[in-house]
């Protein structure tokens, strides 16, 4: 599969280093240009690109930056992608902490429905309360007992399905987690954001999880 990086932090930068193991045609994008992506490109085969460049072909696009970059991607960054291209949000609401005052999400609008606004287009949130080294090294068989599960938030069945099968691929189980409207259940300070568990300890957090934002969480 062809699959498009854009941010090549911790998270980026790891399913970078799975996806190519896997055997997967990876285009990887930061904000600072391919020539600084030298080292991950001889590291991986990835292909460093600009960030205009690297859904160019892609089935899926991974967009990891941070909350508040996301308006400053490139306009029609999505165009050269395929038809039924798949964009995963990894993203993360981090007001105190990183990306100041966002009003919308202040006022309930779940994370990825924002970036799913900015970027205009439909999103699936996986991966954004995954521990960056869990995706190297916690990887299990399928069937494995106990096998770490991720939530999965989208609206479209077919791209959550085709997440699910990518996840599946780096060695988790996942657990279907509704629609976007219900991906908060998966921002941070939620009992799911950061939690290892299996499909049946994730599947109980999901539905523990509470709509306010505690104050840790709001700008």
């Amino acid at each position: 599969m062809k699959i498009g990086i854009i941010g090549a932090g911790n998270i980026g930068g790891n399913l970078t280093r799975r996806l190519t193991a896997l055997g997967h045609e990876v285009s990887v994008a930061n904000s600072r240009g391919p020539h600084t992506l030298t080292a991950l490109a001889v590291e991986t085969g990835a292909t460093p690109v600009a960030a205009s460049e690297a859904a160019k072909g892609a089935r899926v696009v991974v967009v990891t930056v941070p909350l508040k970059a996301v308006p400053d991607l490139p306009d029609g960054f999505l165009a050269g992608a395929a038809d039924d291209v798949v964009v995963i949000d990894t993203g993360n609401y981090y007001p105190q902490q990183r990306d100041g005052r966002l009003a919308a999400i202040e006022d309930g609008l779940p994370e990825s429905r924002w970036t799913e606004q900015q970027i205009s287009h439909p999103v699936i949130k996986a991966f954004n309360g995954t521990y960056a080294q869990d995706i190297l090294d916690q990887g299990k068989p399928q069937g494995t007992p106990g096998r770490q599960a991720l939530p999965v938030a989208g609206d479209d069945a077919a791209a959550k399905q085709t997440v699910r099968d990518l996840i599946d691929e780096l060695g988790f189980d996942t657990v279907d987690a509704g629609g976007l409207d219900e991906s908060w259940r998966q921002q941070p300070g939620t009992p799911v954001y950061g939690n290892r568990g299996d499909a049946d300890a994730i599947t109980k957090a999901l539905a523990e999880a509470s709509p306010e934002r505690t104050a840790e969480w709001r700008a």
